[in-house]
C-alpha cells in the first residue's frame, strides 16, 4: 500500500465509452451527459448535443467524461453523493432521446462507493 494520490472525481469513463463519445462528437459536436433519473429511459446516461438539453439550479456537475459536462439532479444527486459512476457501453439500443441511440450501442452506469478516505475528502 503505497501513498497513491486519491481519485476523487465522481464520474469517470471506460475506454469504449470513451471512444463512443469522440465518435458522437466528430457527428455532432459538443456533447453533454445527463443521469436519467428513470421515467422513459430508464436509469441511464442520456448524451445530447450540448445546446439541446437546459440545465438549471436543480442539476449538478458532476464532473467531465470525454471532455464533455456529465450532469446529474440536485434531488438524484442526494442518493448518490457516495458513489462514484463509471460510465460504460453495452452492445444494446440506447434511450430513445439519446445520441448513441442508431449506433447499436448504449451507454450505461455502474457505481462504486468511494472509501472512507475518499468520502471524507469529499
Amino acid at each position: 500500500m503505497g501513498d497513491q494520490p486519491l481519485d476523487l472525481r465522481r464520474v469517470v469513463a471506460t475506454e469504449a465509452a470513451l471512444a463512443l463519445i469522440e465518435e458522437l462528437q466528430r457527428q455532432h459536436g459538443a456533447l453533454m451527459f445527463h443521469q436519467s433519473g428513470g421515467c422513459c429511459d430508464g436509469s441511464a446516461p442520456m448524451c445530447f448535443p450540448r445546446d439541446g438539453f437546459l440545465v438549471g439550479a436543480a442539476d449538478v456537475l458532476l464532473g467531465e467524461i470525454g471532455g464533455q459536462p456529465f450532469y446529474m439532479s440536485r434531488a438524484q444527486f442526494a442518493y448518490w453523493r457516495h458513489t462514484r459512476l463509471i460510465i460504460d457501453v453495452v452492445p444494446g439500443r440506447g434511450g430513445m432521446f439519446s445520441l448513441e441511440g442508431p449506433t447499436g450501442r448504449r451507454f450505461l452506469t455502474r457505481s462504486e462507493l468511494f472509501s472512507d478516505v475518499e468520502d471524507a475528502c469529499l
